[in-house]
């Protein structure tokens, strides 16, 4: 099982990041990739990991928050974090509205050592809406490393066009619909079920659950699995919170 990496000194320290590139996933969500720059060590991140971002105004007065990152482990400088528009939220308006290529902000992390995974062990990973993102991280990371490890994956979202990195998700991935289903899809749109997870959970020898999302969608989902069987300490949650 993934353990949590050594603590570093570097990453207590608030470094210069340089945006490289932004695009958008849905109406509102954006992904910002980012290169840390200055000299210095830099700790390579674990899959599901997060960075502290912070803004300064014009007045010395900062807003700070933490976003998961969605990218594979690199080299430690090159990072993406998919950041979901929260409208009354102290800094992701503005990353939205003001932030652009060559634009700079402040990071520090990375951060967290509980909810971590690095394709070593068999996983099933539930994600509702903006909790896609660190399970994202690690979908690429078991990807690029060649996928032998057993994985699941199921995301939840209210409607076609809520879904995060279109055209990315593999076989490995289930995603089901709350509110409207797309044309032809066999299933009825609607909370998730116990019958949704349960060929999952078939498919994966003793497996640990990564649940990130609303309170709602982990409180109800680890229930489920727990009610399905799976050891309540192979359970493993990320609450999402406004930004």
């Amino acid at each position: 099982m993934t353990r949590r990496p050594p603590a570093s000194g570097a990453r207590r320290l608030w470094r210069a990041a340089e945006v490289t590139a932004v695009h958008d996933e849905t109406a509102t969500a954006r992904t910002f990739r980012m290169r840390i720059l200055g000299a210095g060590a830099v700790d390579r991140h674990v899959p599901g990991q997060h960075y502290d971002v912070r803004l300064t105004a014009p007045d010395g007065s900062t807003a700070q928050r933490s976003y998961s990152i969605a990218s594979e482990p690199t080299d430690g400088r090159e990072v993406e974090l998919t950041v979901e528009r929260i409208e009354d939220g102290e800094v992701s308006p503005y990353l939205h509205d003001e932030i652009a290529v060559g634009d700079q902000v402040e990071l520090r992390g990375p951060f967290g050592g509980w909810f971590i995974w690095a394709a070593d062990t068999p996983a099933l990973l539930l994600g509702g809406g903006s909790g896609v993102v660190p399970l994202m991280a690690m979908r690429r990371y078991w990807h690029s490393t060649g996928g032998a490890t057993p994985l699941r994956v199921l995301v939840s979202v209210r409607r076609p066009e809520d879904l995060y990195y279109q055209g990315e998700w593999g076989t490995e991935t289930t995603v089901i619909h709350t509110r409207q289903a797309p044309s032809g899809d066999p299933r009825t749109p609607g909370r998730l079920t116990a019958a949704d997870l349960e060929p999952l959970l078939a498919a994966l020898p003793e497996p640990v659950a990564y649940i990130c999302g609303s309170a709602g969608f982990t409180e109800h989902a680890s229930q489920l699995v727990v009610s399905l069987g799976l050891p309540a300490p192979n359970v493993r949650i990320e609450r999402f919170g406004p930004g």
